[in-house]
């Protein structure tokens, strides 16, 4: 669902107010403190296939599902499989190496797998993970507390949206496939423990709103801040320009355009086709990380160190314009 329907139908819903509902609707995850220094945080993910291959499906949607956790500095324990299957049309041995797959990386990130549940869909596939963790919420990372002068880090690259679509119409070579679906199935787990231990002020996750749309969440939830971004230094996937200029933009990207276009300025040498990229919608995308400025070094270098090959310094958080994003 693109970020304007989710933000009209989300404007109707009352909750009940529980002070030790840490985080809930607009955070990436939902955090209820049990104790002063323990509490569990909740969220579930899912989706169609991006990649042919069922097994990386499924170790892309496990490591989606589990980054929702990383990005608010917890640690993943338990996950519940989530699956609509349309056993008509494809064969059991397909699931079977979906959830094979995310059963892999569940171990890799040492999450205990406890069962599921599943549904007939007549159609497509859908497979993901509702995940628990844990994090001291004195540890715990948010969108909000932008800082002036901080440094803005991105972890992983940008394009996944716009080649995955160019996979669709049969032009993606090989390279570039395993290129982009390694890094989808990344965890953002040692990113996670370097930004907490690095002393990071604000972190999301970058998925299907695009870098724009979920740096404009971490500025809105920063009164009185903006932020800088840098566009020669953003990190990108191999053919990224090549297929963006070519007009492979998928549903989604120009749906995150539509609904943040006006929250973005560019500056004239900006191209149009990278324009496009700020916009992206990912899947199992990087964390976006805010540190100060005296920490930024540090940190980019653990991050390198622990196999974040892409992780970059893309920007910075300004006051002026504030509530915006400069794209220079």
């Amino acid at each position: 669902m693109g970020p304007g329907d989710l933000k009209k139908v989300l404007s109707v819903i009352s909750t009940a107010i529980d002070p030790n509902l840490l985080t809930g609707i607009y955070d990436d995850a939902a955090v209820y403190r049990l104790k002063d220094d323990i509490a569990i945080i909740v969220t579930i993910d899912y989706f169609t296939p991006i990649v042919k291959e069922a097994y990386m499906y499924g170790q892309i949607a496990a490591a989606n599902a589990l980054s929702d956790v990383y990005a608010m500095g917890g640690r993943p324990v338990l996950a519940l499989n989530v699956v609509c299957f349309p056993i008509s049309v494809l064969g059991l041995t397909f699931l079977e190496e979906v959830l094979r797959g995310g059963a892999d990386k569940l171990v890799e990130a040492g999450v205990t797998l406890a069962g599921g549940h599943s549904v007939i869909d007549p159609q497509e596939i859908k497979y993901g993970l509702s995940v628990v963790g844990v994090v001291n919420p004195n540890d715990m990372l948010t969108k909000g507390n932008l800082k002036k002068g901080d440094k803005i880090i991105l972890t992983k690259a940008l394009g996944t949206g716009i080649v995955n679509n160019a996979l669709k119409g049969g032009l993606l070579d090989e390279e570039t496939e395993k290129e982009v679906t390694e890094s989808m199935a990344l965890l953002n787990m040692k990113a996670s423990r370097a930004a907490v231990e690095h002393g990071v002020r604000a972190c999301t996750d970058v998925t299907g709103f695009g870098l724009a749309g979920h740096l404009m969440e971490m500025i809105e939830a920063s009164p009185g801040m903006g932020a800088r971004i840098y566009s020669d230094a953003l990190p990108l996937f191999s053919r990224v320009e090549e297929f963006s200029k070519m007009g492979l933009i998928p549903p989604g990207t120009r749906r995150n355009r539509k609904f943040r276009g006006e929250n973005v300025v560019f500056k004239d040498h900006v191209p149009d086709w990278k324009k496009w990229v700020l916009f992206d919608a990912q899947t199992s995308g990087g964390l976006l990380l805010s540190v100060g400025p005296e920490g930024s070094d540090d940190l980019l270098k653990r991050l390198l160190k622990d196999g974040h090959a892409r992780a970059s310094v893309i920007g910075e958080v300004i006051e002026d314009p504030n509530g915006h994003i400069e794209v220079v």
